[in-house]
């Protein structure tokens, strides 16, 4: 998936500016795709110039003018035919911290137990703003009334899977810190 397509969904919620895009990025499309700031605006640029978003000035009092984007139609017919596509191959994990944990036993133990708890502080952070997300966009509401009133989904669907996935990295990250720190322990009591 093409760093644009992301950006074209993140844009389906309205208009919105680089920075915003930025910013906005972690509560729209972070659990699912990722950008630096600078890749955004490069990428706006290419979108721009191919005419599938369109950007007009706000200027500003005290702060530089911004440009606000928006889908043209032409943006949400790529959308659509985006979407008509059929998926590539599930994405494969790529995660330096499980290299880390394959090489645990032959390398630093206690900064692998380290990592490893860090990561659970993470997806504890991420899924608490994940939880601040799905209660805004609930706004009261049960989940079933939510898919029936709703104007959108997918922004909610893709949330679930987000806290899916952390709520997983939370369940093995305690059962790999568990063994890390039995592994741990019988080293100290083999080396006594």
């Amino acid at each position: 998936m093409a760093l644009r397509n992301a950006v074209m969904a993140a844009l389906l919620e309205g208009e919105a500016s680089g920075y915003d895009l930025a910013k906005g990025f972690d509560a729209t499309v972070a659990n699912f795709w990722t950008a630096t700031p600078q890749q955004l605006y490069r990428e706006l640029e290419r979108m721009e110039a191919e005419g599938l978003v369109t950007a007009r000035v706000v200027e500003q009092e005290r702060r530089p003018n911004k440009r606000l984007f928006s889908l043209t139609r032409a943006g949400r017919d790529a959308v659509r035919a985006y979407t008509a596509e059929p998926p590539a191959r599930p994405s494969v994990v790529r995660d330096e911290l499980l290299v880390k944990v394959q090489c645990a036993d032959a390398g630093d133990l206690d900064a692998v137990r380290t990592a490893v708890a860090g990561r659970l502080e993470w997806a504890i952070a991420k899924l608490a703003r994940y939880e601040r997300i799905r209660q805004r966009l609930l706004a009261g509401r049960s989940e079933e009334a939510y898919f029936a009133e709703a104007e959108r989904i997918g922004p909610y669907l893709t949330l679930l899977r987000g806290m899916s996935f952390e709520r997983e990295n939370l369940q093995w990250g305690e059962l790999a810190l568990r063994r890390l720190e039995q592994r741990a322990a019988l080293h100290s009591q083999k080396s006594e």
